[in-house]
């Protein structure tokens, strides 16, 4: 993408170029949605779905759409980490965590989402299993990947695993029938674990079955490749962003790399590609730390800048909804200590208003591209993005210490607030969020 100097027509002009009258790659309900990643284990006391449900018209109220819970499969005992085991160490695809009740609880929770209108994502672990599942006495040898003494194989620190064979035609056909056994109970789409240790032809020939029982499931990679997006997955998680992030928190980056991730990612993912913005998941807050932690009083715009940036589909994990400054345990219980509303939720809920009312934040190709507001100081990222009914300018001071900077004309073009040769003074960290409308109070 050319950085110019660009008008409201202009970016008209840009938006009629660039979008395609050709059939859409997701489902219409797909496009302006917020994702939830609900560690059940962890959300409450009792560490239940009974509980989780109740927890749903919260969740609701909050604004999400996709409620991605974390596998909630029995787990292995052998090599068990910790006292209650890795969510990731599967032992039955076909049954439910006795840790979180029972099937026809998991059942309740699914009924009241859908009568709220909230779509419900399982985590899919297709890479392995625990070394004690059921395929491990009860199939052949050569599911699983051995070693010269025929021994299951482990991958990385994960001792308390067995790397399943996708050479075994059987095996992945018991491994579609899994996934079918959960779209037949209704539940709309997968976040797959580790995707890209998965052939990328296993996917294809899975999700094309599974549409077929339902044309409107949502598929979610944990990988960042580009042909995870070419007859596979929605979505795929954008890793090098969120590393991006925390970089330009604690400094180390700014506004000119995040100008050039951008434009690489623009270049070199679809444009109808879904990418998951997060500032945490439980990967990074169970052992990289809390988004407080890694980013500071930096935080809150990184979490804004997830909800507007191009292409972006953005991600709240269990607790941000609280600013709950906590990592949690993995592999033991660890509950939080509250659900009561407070700053956060409400910030959190006006993020995700802010993303349903603007068409031009939509992902993928339906989205706004980024057009670069440039003559302004170096660490003031600023942006539109746009459609032929919607437009918003996002301007963040992406550095610890205030700015002041007198407005160039091609910025007040932009800007329904800003006027050319105004004096503007953006505080560390602030950022400003406008639409034709004026200034949106994030």
């Amino acid at each position: 993408m050319k950085k110019i100097l660009i008008s409201l027509l202009g970016i008209a002009m840009l938006w009629s170029c660039g979008h395609s009258t050709a059939p859409q790659p997701h489902p219409e309900w797909t496009y302006n949605t917020v994702v939830y990643e609900m560690n059940v284990r962890q959300l409450t006391p009792e560490s239940s779905f009974r509980e989780a449900e109740a927890y749903l018209p919260a969740l609701k109220e909050l604004g999400i759409d996709i409620v991605w819970v974390m596998p909630i499969y029995p787990i292995g005992v052998k090599e068990r980490k910790g006292t209650l085991g890795s969510y990731y160490a599967i032992s039955d695809y076909c049954a439910v965590n006795p840790e979180f009740g029972t099937m026809e609880d998991f059942d309740s929770f699914l009924a009241t989402a859908h009568r709220l209108g909230l779509k419900v994502v399982l985590d899919w672990v297709a890479n392995h299993t625990s070394p004690d599942a059921l395929w491990i006495t009860e199939k052949p040898a050569d599911w699983y990947v051995r070693d010269e003494n025929g021994a299951t194989i482990i991958q990385y620190d994960w001792t308390d695993i067995a790397k399943l064979n996708y050479d075994q035609p059987d095996m992945r056909q018991a491994m579609l029938d899994a996934m079918k056994f959960w779209v037949n109970k209704g539940v709309d789409g997968f976040r797959c674990d580790m995707a890209c240790e998965v052939p990328i032809d296993f996917w294809r020939t899975a999700f094309a079955e599974l549409r077929k029982i339902n044309p409107d499931l949502y598929l979610l990679a944990e990988g960042e490749r580009t042909d995870l997006h070419e007859k596979a997955f929605d979505a795929s998680y954008a890793w090098n962003l969120h590393h991006l992030l925390n970089d330009i928190a604690q400094g180390k980056k700014g506004a000119a790399d995040l100008k050039a991730y951008i434009e690489d990612d623009a270049a070199t993912y679809p444009h109808e590609a879904f990418r998951l913005m997060f500032t945490s998941n439980h990967d990074e807050n169970s052992w990289a730390g809390t988004e407080f932690a890694r980013m500071g009083d930096a935080a809150r715009a990184m979490a804004v800048l997830t909800f507007v940036l191009p292409n972006g589909q953005p991600l709240i994990y269990t607790g941000q909804e609280f600013g709950y400054d906590h990592s949690f345990e993995f592999f033991e219980k660890d509950p939080m200590p509250s659900l009561e509303p407070n700053d956060y939720t409400d910030f959190y809920k006006r993020l995700c208003t802010l993303h349903h009312d603007h068409s031009a934040l939509a992902s993928g190709e339906k989205g706004g591209e980024a057009v670069f507001v440039e003559g302004l100081p170096e660490c003031v990222f600023a942006f539109t993005r746009s459609t032929n009914d919607d437009m918003l300018f996002c301007a963040f001071n992406l550095s610890d210490s205030t700015v002041s900077f007198t407005v160039p004309e091609a910025a007040a073009a932009c800007c329904p607030e800003w006027n050319t040769g105004d004096e503007v003074t953006l505080s560390a960290w602030e950022y400003t969020i406008d639409d034709r409308d004026g200034h949106q109070n994030l």
